[in-house]
C-alpha cells in the first residue's frame, strides 16, 4: 500500500512582517474577492505547518515596489535566525539603487536559497535587463531563483511561457522554481524541463479539489510521474483560499508509484536544499 504519510519538506510558503500580511489580505479581498482562510502571521505559521507534519519550510516574500527589499530582507534573517527549520527565498526590487549589495549580504545567510521574483505583482520583465547581474551573482553563489511567471491565476503582460522563454534563452542553465507548475501554460512549462536542467516547478494552487477541470493541472499522469524528479510540493500556506490538504488528497487520488510522492513531497526539495544551502547551515 501506498504511504502518503511521509516526512514532508513545503519549498513554497509565504511569510511577510505582520503589518505585509493585513495589507496583502485585505488586496487580496478588495480586488479579488478572495477571502485568505489562514490568516496567521509567521510564528503562527511555522507553528501550524510544523504541526501538520512538516519538517523543513521553505518560504519566500518579495518587494511589491522599490525601497521594500532591503527592509524585508533585514527581517529575513532575524526569523532565520529564530528557526533552524527554516529556509528563504529573499526578496529583491531592480529598481533600488543598491540592490545588488543588500542581495549579496543576504546571500551571506548560510539558509538562504536565493531570490523570489514575483513578476504579476513587480510589474517587471523576467528577461529585464536589469536582472542580468542579480542573475549572474545567484550562479555563481549557488544559488537559485523563485519564479511567479505563469499566467494564472491572474495574469498580465509580465507574466506568461513566452517571457520566461526569452530568458533562458540567455541562460539556459538558469537554476530556477517556477511556482504553481506554470500555470496556466502546464504543458509549455513542462516541456522546458528537457532542455534546462536546472529548472524545477512547484506543485502549489494547481491540484486544489474546486480546481480540477477549471484551472488547475490538466495533463494527468503522465507527465508527472516523468518529471517526478522535478516537481517540488508547495503549499503557497498561508494566503490560500481552499484547503491546503485538498491538494494533499487530489495528487494521493491520482494514484501515482511511491516513488513520486517519496520525491516530490520530501527528496527532491532535501536534495536542492543540500545542494544550496552553505555548509556552515548544518
Amino acid at each position: 500500500m501506498k504511504n502518503i504519510n511521509i516526512p514532508r519538506i513545503d519549498f513554497h510558503v509565504h511569510l511577510f512582517p505582520d503589518r505585509m500580511c493585513d495589507a496583502i489580505w485585505e488586496f487580496f479581498a478588495r480586488d479579488y474577492r478572495w477571502d485568505v482562510l489562514h490568516k496567521l502571521y509567521h510564528r503562527e505559521c511555522i507553528a501550524y505547518l510544523h504541526e501538520q507534519g512538516i519538517e523543513k519550510i521553505v518560504y519566500s516574500n518579495y518587494a511589491h515596489r522599490e525601497g521594500v527589499a532591503e527592509g524585508l530582507n533585514e527581517w529575513n534573517a532575524r526569523v532565520l535566525d529564530e528557526n533552524p527549520d527554516l529556509y528563504c527565498f529573499a526578496a529583491f526590487h531592480p529598481g533600488d539603487e543598491h540592490a545588488l549589495d543588500y542581495a549579496e549580504e543576504i546571500l551571506d545567510h548560510p539558509r538562504v536559497l536565493g531570490f523570489k521574483l514575483q513578476l504579476l505583482v513587480q510589474r517587471f520583465f523576467p528577461h529585464d535587463e536589469r536582472l542580468f547581474p542579480l542573475y549572474e551573482r545567484v550562479m555563481d553563489r549557488g544559488k537559485r531563483i523563485l519564479f511567479h511567471v505563469g499566467s494564472g491565476p491572474v495574469g498580465n503582460e509580465y507574466v506568461g511561457l513566452d517571457p520566461f522563454r526569452k530568458l533562458l534563452r540567455r541562460y539556459p542553465d538558469l537554476p530556477a522554481n517556477v511556482a504553481h507548475m506554470g500555470a496556466f501554460e502546464y504543458q509549455g512549462f513542462m516541456d522546458l524541463l528537457d532542455d534546462h536542467p536546472g529548472l524545477y516547478l512547484d506543485t502549489s494552487y494547481t491540484f486544489f479539489k474546486d480546481w480540477q477541470g477549471r484551472g488547475g493541472f490538466d495533463l494527468g499522469n503522465a507527465p508527472l510521474e516523468k518529471y517526478k524528479d522535478r516537481i517540488l510540493y508547495g503549499s503557497d500556506f498561508p494566503n490560500i483560499i481552499l484547503p491546503r490538504e485538498s491538494e494533499i488528497e487530489t495528487l494521493w487520488e491520482y494514484g501515482l508509484s511511491q516513488e513520486f510522492y517519496d520525491r516530490v513531497f520530501y527528496d527532491n526539495g532535501l536534495k536542492l536544499i543540500d545542494a544550496t544551502v552553505a555548509p556552515t547551515a548544518e
